[in-house]
């Protein structure tokens, strides 16, 4: 198969779809590789990587005339004209937030899987895991530095010293994300709160953190009582394919006290926080009811040397699947056949079909 690799245009996006590494295994097979001429530099590949791993390096267009693109974040509008019929896409796509990007690829008759619902018979998101990992770390480490006074915080210091109290970071949600970002919190001495509905999970991290975080059942009260006396608020709810619900209201961000941080995680499938929209690395900050707001969708952008090759780690496996069988992959293989999203021109993955329940389905 010929494969296409472009380069990330995404606002700081310096991730690239296949390392030199993969595009080796790739070549060895006999598939074709095309990477456009400088995608790896901002994970520090250079196109001389690529070459030595078989790769053709090549320009943006040739590389959007291939049978199947690799990429890592969805199409921007500027390359929505170079999807097409019976062309295989195969990236991040967070339909449920974005109506337009929806519409574009069901026009274009391209398959579109997307990496975010590639999920296993036990429910695990295999593609997501390694960039949520990175997410929720790096949420507690951009959250520290956004309290600082210079930043528009509240000139507090996440774990205290002796005799000054602690930060308090409150993490709405307990999966990969969340429980990622409390073992930062942890390490840093902040006071550490998780709100999740799932008892099983509150139970697993009670295991892992014991009596070192506040572990406690969502709810509205729950919520309220906990964002209230945040000083970092970090979002980190998703329901696999769906738009995030909104968890925390504007009437209670207004009653967070001045210099707070929210940080939502999510926010490229719609965030859990009212009065939080999507920001970019260029310009990750606003204030709001004199609460600061992060809404960065691509925040593993921000370290694309680690994540990349994490990315490429859990990938590699399906892109090698489709290249060897087509689409065909997808009747062999359940967990991948979970991230089709739009096919021949219509829209299939379920939890996407709700959302845009007049769209083609």
């Amino acid at each position: 198969m010929k494969i296409g690799i472009p380069k990330e245009i995404k606002d700081q996006e310096f991730r690239v779809g296949l390392t030199p590494a993969s595009v080796k295994i790739l070549s060895e097979q006999n598939h074709q590789v095309f990477v456009e001429d400088g995608a790896g530099l901002g994970s520090g590949f250079t196109n001389e990587d690529y070459q030595w791993a078989g790769a053709t390096i090549t320009d943006y267009k040739t590389v959007w005339e291939q049978e199947m693109v690799v990429k890592v974040k969805e199409p921007l509008p500027q390359e929505y004209p170079h999807l097409k019929q019976g062309q295989i896409l195969f990236t991040y796509l967070h339909l449920a937030a974005d109506r337009t990007l929806t519409e574009s690829l069901i026009k274009s008759g391209v398959t579109a899987i997307a990496y975010e619902t590639v999920q296993l018979p036990d429910g695990r998101l295999p593609l997501l895991t390694p960039m949520s990992i990175i997410a929720g770390r790096l949420s507690v480490q951009i959250g520290a530095r956004y309290l600082e006074k210079q930043q528009g915080g509240k000139g507090i210091l996440l774990g205290g010293i002796p005799g000054v109290a602690q930060g308090n970071i409150v993490i709405l949600g307990g999966g990969i994300v969340g429980t990622e970002a409390a073992k930062i919190a942890v390490g840093m001495g902040a006071k550490v709160t998780i709100l999740d509905v799932n008892i099983d999970r509150l139970a697993y991290l009670e295991n892992i953190f014991g009596s070192r975080v506040e572990l406690l059942y969502s709810n509205s009260q729950t919520i309220a009582k906990s964002v209230i006396n945040a000083d970092l608020l970090i979002g980190a709810v998703l329901i696999t394919g769906k738009k995030t619900p909104i968890l925390v209201s504007r009437d209670l961000v207004k009653k967070m006290s001045p210099g707070s941080v929210i940080l939502d995680v999510a926010v490229d499938q719609g965030g859990c926080i009212e009065t939080l929209r999507t920001t970019s690395h260029s310009n990750p900050s606003y204030t709001e009811e004199d609460i600061i707001h992060l809404g960065i969708p691509n925040l593993p952008g921000a370290v694309p040397r680690t994540s990349t090759q994490a990315l490429n780690n859990n990938t590699l496996p399906y892109v090698i699947k489709l290249a060897n069988q087509g689409i065909g992959a997808l009747k062999q293989d359940a967990t991948l056949a979970q991230g089709l999203n739009i096919h021949y021109y219509r829209l299939v993955h379920p939890a996407v079909q709700q959302v845009f329940p007049d769209l083609p389905q």
